[in-house]
């Protein structure tokens, strides 16, 4: 669920079960599904083993899951391929060169990937989505948020951290609470849910 830089660290969590990997979509995603929010084709920009991803295959969704970890990558293949869904695409990609994929896409997911980026690799992240996505798509992002106590797991963003990354060629729809889902004890951790549209 990361980008090229972190690949081997990244990679690694995915020797066991990372806290993110809570083995279901995201109930915010599902959501956003419900609500008709993602159209074909979608990216699932750092898909991790690939549970949004095959939720939004399982309704229709034509879905290209990317993710820098191997391991990852592995393990949403295997899963497609258990759960019949052999249609849905996932590749070992680097989401700060989604461009060279040679396609567009109308929705872009981002599910815990834009909190591990750092201040500089935030204008390249966004800029490699503006390339690859459609006029009038739309970025849904969902990130921890700054109103999370400080503790275990990523740096916390602001909602102005995430305004101020997209600005020039996009249009910042909505930001609102949200929460993000770990399997730890401790459970659900305050996020930012946002969705951002390409200009």
């Amino acid at each position: 669920m990361t980008a090229q830089p972190y690949a081997g660290g990244f990679d690694d969590a995915y020797i066991g079960v990372p806290p993110w990997d809570i083995g279901r979509p995201q109930r915010e995603v599902l959501a956003l599904a419900e609500a008709g929010e993602f159209r074909s084709p979608t990216l699932d920009a750092g898909c991790g083993t690939g549970e949004n991803a095959l939720a939004l295959a399982e309704r229709g969704i034509d879905v290209l899951g990317i993710d820098a970890s191997p391991r990852a990558i592995g393990k949403a293949m295997d899963k497609a391929r258990d759960r019949g869904l052999g249609g849905i695409g996932f590749l070992v990609a680097d989401v700060f060169g989604v461009g060279g994929l040679g396609r567009t896409f109308a929705t872009a997911l981002d599910c815990g990937l834009f909190h591990v980026l750092d201040d500089h690799e935030r204008p390249v992240y966004a800029a490699s989505l503006h390339g690859a996505l459609e006029a009038g798509a739309v970025l849904h992002v969902l990130c921890f948020s700054d109103e999370e106590p400080p503790g275990w797991g990523p740096r916390r963003v602001s909602q102005a951290e995430l305004r101020a990354t997209f600005t020039v060629g996009w249009s910042v729809r909505e930001i609102v609470p949200a929460a993000f889902e770990t399997n730890l004890e401790a459970g659900d951790v305050r996020a930012w849910r946002a969705a951002i549209v390409r200009a």
